[in-house]
């Protein structure tokens, strides 16, 4: 791959799907790349490149995501899903007592095991029971929403981060995979979205999950999420970043919650706030906790 045509993918990328990357990441690119110019039945990545530049959306579409990092397991980094449970949950409980309904996003949700942590312990959180609870996971790929859509995991992924009482409660064997029930499965709902774009139509949120993508991004690309971020969080609403994110030197729309590591508030000293988007309209009720 000559250097033009790498610095031709970079752009691509960074239009594409925010991907920011370095000058020495070549072989990164041909290394993910080189396979898919060969299921293409291309010869190389000259013809890759060439055959971009001539329109074809699906390959284009095919190369972003085949350079999309969708590195995630259950409960990962922990902490976060700590904090779900033990503080966000109660006062948010409290704080919608009127309205008995809560909006959590999951955000780059990749292959689900993020978005289905999240609907395992609002499931067991027993003072939830009888409320409306939406959990929207989306992702710039179809291809790994379709694998969470399935909720089929092998036993290394389900071994990663995932309590074996868990596993046992909320899963079936079927073979070597394992399945997550109906019940947990139908908590989330998925969506193809980019987090370059406007987003305001999903909504607005109790809770947002936006971990462990915005450190592919440059200082611009994330100033620009944080912004449609803040327009799509409730006032008292929370944040999660991934444990290498942060707002600091990037933006005031958030501020850090003390004590609290990877959760962030809306900044209440920052001036006008867009009008909040109505609730959408699907739901499920949660049975009470086993």
């Amino acid at each position: 791959m000559t250097p033009l045509e790498y610095e031709f993918l970079r752009k691509l990328l960074k239009e594409r799907s925010g991907l920011d990357l370095s000058s020495d990441k070549q072989y990164l690119v041909e290394s993910r790349l080189i396979p898919l110019a060969r299921r293409a039945g291309l010869a190389d990545l000259a013809e890759l490149v060439q055959k971009i530049k001539s329109g074809a959306e699906a390959v284009t579409s095919d190369v972003v995501e085949a350079m999309t990092t969708n590195e995630t397991f259950f409960f990962r980094d922990k902490i976060p899903f700590d904090h779900l449970r033990q503080t966000i949950l109660p006062a948010l409980v409290q704080a919608r007592a009127h309205r008995r309904s809560l909006r959590i996003w999951c955000a780059a949700s990749s292959t689900g095991q993020e978005p289905y942590s999240i609907a395992m312990y609002v499931k067991e959180f027993a003072a939830l029971a009888g409320w409306r609870v939406e959990i929207v996971a989306t992702d710039l790929s179809n291809e790994v929403l379709e694998k969470s859509k399935a909720g089929i995991y092998s036993q290394f992924e389900v071994q990663r981060g995932l309590p074996i009482q868990m596993l046992v409660r909320y899963f079936t064997q079927i073979g070597e995979l394992w399945q997550l029930n109906p019940d947990i499965r139908a908590m989330v709902t998925h969506r193809q979205l980019n987090l370059l774009e406007d987003f305001s139509h999903i909504g607005t949120f109790d809770v947002i999950f936006c971990r462990n993508v915005l450190i592919y991004f440059d200082q611009e690309t994330k100033t620009g999420v944080f912004e449609r971020l803040a327009r799509s969080i409730e006032p008292d609403g929370v944040v999660a970043l991934g444990a290498a994110e942060s707002v600091v030197g990037i933006t005031d729309a958030f501020k850090p919650c003390p004590d609290r590591r990877g959760i962030y508030r809306p900044n209440a000293d920052r001036s006008a706030r867009g009008g909040a988007a109505p609730l959408m309209p699907h739901s499920f009720r949660v049975v009470a906790a086993r």
